[in-house]
């Protein structure tokens, strides 16, 4: 998972970032395609320990709370266990919001976690204390939209750290029918190019569609040391039980399937028609 790891400033400061071997199944001038939309950093924060970001659904609007997207294993009280559901969780965490340079123009607050799993996928969906339209007027930050239908192979995208401050681009080499990582197991993960070569505190980055500009998943994990289905090492697990091991890949998480389950007020409701998410 990507969190912060020790030694990784180091590294960057000697090698600038992690290499990772040349293994995808999409052309590379699929990924060298200019983008439709320009990307950068606007709406997206740095957490103590990941990178998130301001997001909304197709139906918000301008007078709902927002919300910051990031990992379910990025929660300040550590990562849930399989199976576990964190729902309407009070939090005042906070948050620095950056404008599209990357430099942080504020500081935003949450005042619950509305949601949270590492089971199936790995999400956190925070309340913040301000509205969209609070957060537009007072720092000119729009946030940035969830796309509501499923991404597709081959698509060109970008994940953006604000963490880092650094924007990764490669594409959509395939998709994983379960990804096992130590206990947790999640389903039809998204795996990078290999130029997306994602280090700790990326997690919780959005990754954007450069076609359409909007989120289609959340950055999570990679496998770091060639390992299988250990911490850190994710194994790709086939409908047929096949394990397969790509060191040095990283993957994450589809976002579409948070949309069906937010409601007027952007009220996280696992009831609603089409949402699958896990239930407490």
């Amino acid at each position: 998972m990507k969190k912060p790891l020790a030694g990784v400033l180091l590294a960057l400061l000697l090698t600038g970032a992690a290499a990772a071997p040349a293994v995808a199944s999409v052309p590379q001038d699929t990924v060298a395609q200019a983008p439709a939309v320009a990307v950068d950093f606007a709406g997206t924060v740095a957490l103590s320990n990941c990178s998130g970001s301001v997001v909304r659904t197709p139906s918000s609007l301008p007078s709902d709370p927002a919300l910051v997207l990031s990992n379910g294993h990025c929660l300040e009280s550590g990562f849930p266990a399989a199976g576990e559901v964190v729902k309407d969780q009070r939090s005042t965490r906070s948050f620095s919001l950056l404008n599209s340079s990357g430099s942080k123009v504020g500081t935003l607050r949450a005042d619950k976690i509305s949601y949270a799993t590492m089971t199936d996928t790995d999400i956190a969906i925070y309340r913040l204390t301000k509205s969209y339209a609070q957060i537009q007027s007072q720092y000119g930050i729009s946030a940035l939209t969830l796309d509501g239908s499923r991404p597709t192979a081959g698509s060109a995208i970008k994940v953006v750290s604000g963490y880092w401050k650094r924007i990764y681009s490669c594409a959509i080499d395939g998709f994983v029918h379960r990804l096992k990582e130590g206990q947790w197991t999640w389903k039809d993960s998204v795996r990078y190019t290999s130029s997306c070569d994602t280090i700790g505190g990326t997690s919780g980055s959005p990754v954007i569609d450069t076609a359409t500009g909007k989120v289609v998943a959340v950055n999570n994990t990679g496998n770091e040391s060639g390992e299988s289905c250990t911490v850190n090492n994710p194994c790709e697990v086939a409908e047929d039980g096949t394990v397969t091991v790509r060191q040095g890949i990283n993957y994450a998480q589809q976002t579409y399937t948070i949309v069906p389950c937010v409601g007027p007020g952007n009220v996280i409701d696992l009831n609603r028609a089409g949402c699958v998410l896990p239930k407490p």
